[in-house]
């Protein structure tokens, strides 16, 4: 059963630990949770008043105080977590609390590896580094992943030097070398580090599976460590939280697609709503289509340098196929309106994939973004207009 506390608890959040503080008799008791002892991140588990994340598996004691010692084991909850996060549910919150963690049984001559504290990243470290003694800094990256992080700057050198002051891994190393992920590059000034904190950053691989080699060859990387790829596999497996943003925004735009279609000499007919309507969901339905599921597995395929003529492409012919497969009633001007919008939801579909390859800069970004963003507005506001317009040729 759970107990009354004697007064209002406060959760404390504490290098991936979570202290009830201010109680005599918590709200959980080993054997219960109780929402009012759940943070932001998950499940957890209480034990003598303290509470952790379910990967800590113990407490590891050094001349830093108390750190937490992460298991390697891989959850079915861990599971269902990545899966959401596949799917693009609850992305904004899949986190973890920056701070000093222990993989293994780390000692004063372990390598320091430095990463972000979106949990998917960390669960990947988790079970590839899992036959490694290392300690692990996590910074505070609001739950992004390292690529996105370092172009945002929360993968930046203001936080690595925060995070290693506050962590004390200088109390617990008798080296001076922090490991950082070569994606985390565009975000840190290496020579402000060393300055700030003592500690010299060395780059380390793209891909975690590589990291193993990189410490067995003396923190040397080989050209196939710094190359990044972005296979077939890799780009699939974004798919699914592509689709994921194209949705979002669908409960304001299909009502506006429905009450358009209905406009015609008649003022409004519900019956020309409903056909009409659903034939101009339909071509916005291949613009997201070609935008975040063709693009993606096409990609090396289309030759335009910026993703938004890709995506373009790419909607304009999954389009142009259902045009001339379903689109036989159907006037010109309604043809040419749903070409003009599935091109522009494509395109728009397109620009956010960008941000996921390996082979952009936030420069690059920004300027396609700054670039494109008018187009794709005129080019679906002007393409609704000429659908409405349809209406009347007869």
């Amino acid at each position: 059963m759970v107990q009354k506390a004697s007064k209002e608890p406060t959760l404390v959040p504490l290098d991936g630990v979570v202290v009830l503080e201010g109680e005599e008799e918590n709200c959980c008791s080993p054997d219960s949770v109780s929402d009012c002892c759940t943070p932001a991140m998950g499940d957890v588990h209480a034990r003598a008043g303290i509470m952790v994340y379910p990967f800590v598996s113990g407490w590891l004691d050094t001349p830093a105080g108390e750190v937490p010692r992460v298991s390697p084991v891989i959850t079915d909850a861990d599971r269902r977590g990545t899966i959401a996060m596949r799917v693009g549910i609850g992305r904004d919150s899949y986190e973890i609390t920056p701070g000093l963690y222990a993989f293994g049984e780390p000692g004063e001559n372990s390598p320091v590896i430095v990463t972000c504290n979106y949990k998917l990243t960390f669960d990947l470290l988790r079970s590839t580094l899992k036959k490694l003694d290392l300690w692990v800094v996590v910074l505070d990256t609001k739950g992004i992943n390292v690529w996105c992080a370092a172009g945002k700057g929360t993968f930046g050198t203001a936080e690595v030097i925060k995070r290693v002051k506050e962590s004390g891994v200088e109390k617990v190393v008798a080296h001076r070398d922090l490991i950082l992920p070569q994606f985390g590059a565009p975000g840190v000034s290496a020579h402000e580090v060393k300055r700030a904190t003592g500690f010299k950053v060395n780059y380390g691989p793209i891909r975690a599976e590589d990291i193993t080699a990189y410490l067995d060859a003396g923190l040397v990387a080989t050209p196939s460590m710094r190359e990044a790829t972005f296979t077939l596999k890799e780009r699939v497996v974004l798919i699914p939280v592509e689709i994921s943003l194209l949705l979002s925004p669908l409960k304001w735009v299909i009502p506006l697609l429905f009450i358009l279609s209905g406009l015609g000499p008649s003022i409004w007919s519900p019956s020309a709503a409903v056909t009409r309507g659903f034939a101009l969901f339909m071509g916005l339905f291949a613009g997201g289509l070609g935008g975040a599921v063709i693009l993606p597995l096409l990609l090396p395929y289309l030759f335009w340098r910026e993703f938004s003529l890709k995506g373009a492409a790419a909607g304009a012919g999954v389009t142009l196929i259902g045009l001339l497969l379903f689109g036989g009633a159907l006037n010109w001007l309604e043809a040419l309106s749903l070409m003009v919008l599935g091109s522009a939801v494509a395109s728009y579909a397109g620009m956010n994939f960008t941000g996921t390859a390996p082979f952009t800069s936030p420069t690059s970004v920004e300027k396609e973004m700054r670039r494109w963003v008018p187009i794709q507005i005129g080019a679906a506001a002007a393409a609704l207009a000429a659908w409405v317009g349809g209406a009347f040729i007869g």
